[in-house]
């Protein structure tokens, strides 16, 4: 894993994942990537998250880079281009993942955990003792120490969870929304960096990546600021260089709910097969 400096020229990713169609929240976010690489001069990087191999299918990889094109978005490094630090799919970089993985597991930063979902549920009592991946892990598995890890030669088979420091504040300063605060233990708990079923979590997964094809500046969705104050921790303990953030604005539906990709009549293949242009896309975002 390699960092980079803090002068480097800009880099920029999309990271879009192929388990369901593009719609306009999507849209909005990779629109506001590109135009940002743009003014920069600088290097747009598209990656394949397709670690959820459950739900990953083929097809809908391509209708992601088809409608990515469609939009007009052009990107220097990715899929059907290449780039010198590929391979630019998760699947294919399992390899970082676990370097990654060792490290944290002989600094003592994670531990295993063997709590299931429906554990952790009837461990939470409070309402609030939840965040935006759910309960707080109540620790039920965090070991006192840092003893737990050196049986464990590889991930296989126990969740491993990062041991977030009690009440250490996590700030850092966007540049969309500004300065941002969190204090772990209190807006999230110990949180997961391997499944179970020996796949990367999204969180370290997604710092892995970023810090090794060297992107500055990280553009995604508001739901996400809290897990930057997860990946921040994540960047510390591997003595990474973080990027910067940019989050954007949530793109709504008329209820009021953020659009997900159960939004099919708002996926960009729909509005396309509808005749609908780019221009009508871009009215629909500003409407929204």
């Amino acid at each position: 894993m390699a960092s980079f400096s803090i002068d480097a020229p800009y880099r920029g990713r999309l990271a879009p994942s192929p388990t369901g169609l593009l719609h306009l929240g999507h849209a909005s976010t990779f629109l506001i990537a590109d135009i940002r690489a743009r003014q920069a001069d600088g290097t747009l990087v598209v990656r394949n998250e397709d670690l959820d191999t459950q739900r990953s299918r083929p097809e809908l990889y391509r209708a992601m880079l088809e409608d990515l094109h469609w939009l007009g978005i052009r990107w220097q490094e990715g899929p059907g281009l290449g780039g010198p630090y590929g391979p630019y799919s998760q699947s294919e970089r399992r390899e970082h993942y676990l370097a990654a993985w060792r490290t944290l597991r002989d600094g003592g930063f994670i531990y295993p955990c063997r709590c299931s979902r429906k554990d952790l549920v009837q461990a939470v009592s409070a309402p609030q003792e939840t965040d935006d991946e759910g309960p707080i892990y109540p620790g039920t598995c965090r070991p006192l120490g840092g003893a737990g890890q050196e049986e464990h030669a590889a991930p296989v088979g126990v969740n491993w969870r990062f041991r977030v420091p009690d009440g250490m504040a996590i700030g850092f300063d966007d540049r969309r929304f500004g300065p941002q605060h969190f204090a772990a233990g209190r807006d999230f708990g110990d949180f997961l960096v391997w499944r179970r079923d020996d796949v990367p979590a999204y969180q370290l997964a997604c710092v892995v990546d970023d810090a090794a094809m060297r992107i500055t500046e990280v553009v995604r969705g508001a739901d996400l600021l809290k897990s930057t104050a997860r990946q921040l921790l994540i960047y510390r303990a591997l003595g990474l260089e973080p990027p910067e953030w940019y989050h954007c604005p949530l793109i709504i539906d008329s209820n009021g709910r953020r659009l997900a990709k159960r939004h099919d009549a708002l996926a960009i293949r729909t509005l396309r097969e509808q005749g609908k242009t780019l221009e009508d896309v871009r009215r629909m975002l500003a409407g929204m």
